[in-house]
């Protein structure tokens, strides 16, 4: 399977919703919805794990990413991921990367490499 790198640099194709979603997957569902719920503090059912990827255009795409103001402006854009975005790093990949640092050498990692060609 190929990876799909969101606006934000995660990957999709390791996200457990987008697994459930791919797989048509209800226990899958049933496990990512009790892990989250208890991960971040929300209330998340299984009918909520549906998702076919960050950069999927539709109502297919987890709850939180719909509204992801990261997601919203590389759709905005039309960027491939924000590594790709003129404005890279933005302040509001910035604040993105307070919750999840990992994500800034990933989304570095592929600006370099558009950069050295």
């Amino acid at each position: 399977m190929n990876s799909i790198i969101a606006y934000c640099g995660l990957n999709c194709t390791e996200c457990g919703a987008y697994q459930a979603t791919i797989a048509n997957d209800d226990a899958k569902r049933k496990e990512v919805a009790e892990q989250w719920t208890k991960e971040y503090h929300a209330d998340i059912k299984p009918v909520d794990i549906n998702c076919e990827g960050c950069l999927a255009i539709g109502e297919n795409v987890f709850s939180n990413c719909k509204v992801c103001e990261v997601r919203l402006c590389g759709i905005e854009k039309k960027v491939t991921n924000c590594a790709h975005c003129d404005e890279f790093i933005c302040a509001k990949l910035e604040k993105f990367f307070q919750m999840a640092p990992f994500l800034r050498e990933k989304l570095t990692q592929i600006n370099n490499e558009l950069h050295s060609n």
